[in-house]
């Protein structure tokens, strides 16, 4: 089959950047392109339609609809032989030279470039033009992935205070067609007391997000998406009655992946009524319940050390041992979530080397047994108050994410700082989330080989194996994995082997560790804030012999 596609900006027009990006995606749908330039007459794009034998052509106009009324005109004369000789044509321009586009006749597809970027790679991979149902968007996580790819998958967070108004929002995000995984944001109760009316308390109903409080609320929630893009729906791991609540959230809303954290939603936290060994052996439960029936899970991890301005080391080893219990739990496919701006103040450049040093650590855990699916998001507590700035972080911070080239994009909303999202502010921060990662794939440079990045990610790397040596060392039973053993996991916190700021007057954990963000990178300093390497910042509280 000859898939061959000449495109040109028509007459006097010298805009030619839509027309680059249509060739950019007709070639990854497979599309052999010729590209003829600015300013083209009607009889050089038909001359070259006719020698290149094109299945297609495509033209562009972004010029004034006067001019451009007369121009289609006379090239929808010029085309009516090859037309009827089965030469398809696309039309891309402003939206009032579109309308006249779509009144020529002539244009199989018109597109004012308000059309989502899927929706262009259907029509270029022939999928038919016809209402759209759940069988045109992928309904695993995996089989979207690959569907976008390039782009990756959009997540955004989601739940308003009553069911009422997040159900309005999720069909208004679905009908928007820009997300394509709403995380479902349910309050307290839903994720500590759902199975238990008894412990509920309804003054807090819709304290923290949608206060979902049976099946048939979250069938509810399911049913709203089912419009639009059909957007993947997921929901948080809850903080007890783990198993159960997960049978129950892939039953209701075919749960797209889950998320659990290997050291929170506990007593420690004040999010969950477990202790802390308990809580790692009831996760790394979770963890094998969906490995057992091929289910994603991300772990949700490193960013609570971070968020409580623990060091970049400690960040990067917790990341590490979330890949590594996942795969020895049975998962197949991981989420490695990769939250920038944790905490708030680090220069792009650090934190874009511990996200390498991150993914380098992890890397050889990947196999055919176990698949690695990298996720960026913005930092929780970045995003500054005033709007227009932090509708400028949101684009920004997502640029940056773009050099790890993620399969999935977690947006945080723009809003963060002052209330949470409402439907209307998760479709604005799509927009502006679509627009910094089409920049980038147009071709971003390659911010990973800066000398300062690749530096700082290998004195990282360096010192997290000095920290996960340490969390051997304390190892009491000898014949099982120390990075494994939920006792030995929790000891590390309760010594500070892994420590945070924001943990003092924690009955689990000691807080003494201080840091600072120097140069641009969250590091461990002393009394006198003078920057602590870890073997040193180990030794003054272990026993000598752990790090010999």
């Amino acid at each position: 089959m000859n898939k061959t596609v000449v495109a040109a900006a028509l007459g006097e027009c010298v805009h030619v950047a839509g027309v680059i990006n249509f060739l950019r995606l007709a070639e990854t749908a497979g599309w052999r392109t010729v590209f003829l330039g600015p300013a083209t007459s009607s009889r050089e794009v038909i001359a070259a339609a006719c020698r290149e034998k094109a299945a297609l052509v495509a033209v562009s106009y972004r010029l004034m609809p006067e001019p451009g009324a007369r121009l289609l005109d006379d090239f929808a004369a010029a085309a009516d032989k090859l037309r009827s000789d089965g030469v398809r044509f696309v039309f891309g321009g402003t939206p009032l030279v579109a309308k006249l586009a779509q009144a020529s006749g002539l244009f199989e597809r018109v597109f004012d470039g308000s059309q989502p970027v899927e929706d262009i790679l259907a029509y270029l991979r022939g999928q038919v033009r016809r209402e759209k149902t759940s069988d045109d968007y992928p309904q695993t996580l995996l089989e979207r992935i690959r569907w976008k790819d390039p782009y990756p998958v959009l997540r955004h967070h989601f739940g308003l205070p009553s069911m009422e108004e997040t159900l309005a929002g999720i069909a208004q995000i679905a009908s928007s067609r820009l997300l394509d995984v709403i995380s479902l944001g349910t309050d307290q109760d839903a994720q500590e007391n759902f199975f238990h009316p008894e412990r509920q308390n309804p003054r807090r109903a819709g304290a923290g997000g949608v206060p979902v409080r049976s099946p048939d609320d979250f069938r509810q929630l399911y049913q709203a998406s089912r419009t639009g893009n059909y957007p993947l729906l997921r929901t948080y791991a809850g903080t007890d009655d783990f198993i159960r609540l997960a049978s129950m959230y892939m039953e209701t809303i075919n749960n797209a992946w889950c998320a659990t954290p290997l050291f929170w939603f506990n007593r420690m936290d004040g999010r969950g009524p477990w202790d802390l060994e308990g809580s790692i052996r009831e996760h790394q439960k979770l963890m094998k319940w969906h490995g057992k029936r091929g289910i994603p899970v991300e772990l949700n991890e490193p960013h609570h050390w971070g968020l409580r301005e623990a060091p970049d080391v400690i960040f990067v080893v917790s990341a590490y041992l979330s890949a590594y219990n996942a795969k020895a739990f049975g998962v197949r496919d991981y989420v490695a979530q990769l939250m920038f701006n944790s905490p708030p103040g680090l220069s792009d450049a650090m934190d874009l080397a511990k996200m390498l040093a991150i993914l380098e650590m992890i890397a050889p855990l990947e196999g055919e047994d176990f698949r690695i699916w990298r996720q960026t998001r913005t930092g929780l507590l970045s995003y500054p108050l005033e709007i227009n700035a932090a509708r400028a972080h949101l684009a920004a911070s997502i640029y940056l994410q773009m050099a790890l080239k993620p399969h999935i994009v977690h947006i945080v909303g723009h809003t963060e700082a002052h209330h949470a999202a409402t439907a209307t502010d998760v479709i604005d921060a799509c927009r502006m989330a679509r627009q910094a990662i089409e920049n980038a794939c147009r071709g971003q440079p390659d911010l990973t080989a800066d000398p300062r990045v690749i530096r700082r990610k290998q004195e990282l790397i360096e010192e997290a194996r000095v920290t996960l040596q340490a969390i051997s060392e304390i190892h009491r039973e000898k014949d099982s994995d120390p990075l494994l053993d939920p006792s030995t996991l929790a000891r590390a916190v309760e010594l500070g082997i892994l420590d945070a700021p924001h943990l003092r007057s924690n009955p689990f954990a000691p807080g003494r560790i201080r840091t600072q963000v120097i140069r641009g990178a969250c590091l461990a300093v002393s009394k006198t804030d003078k920057p602590l390497k870890e073997r040193e910042r180990l030794h003054r509280f272990l026993p000598e012999p752990i790090l010999h």
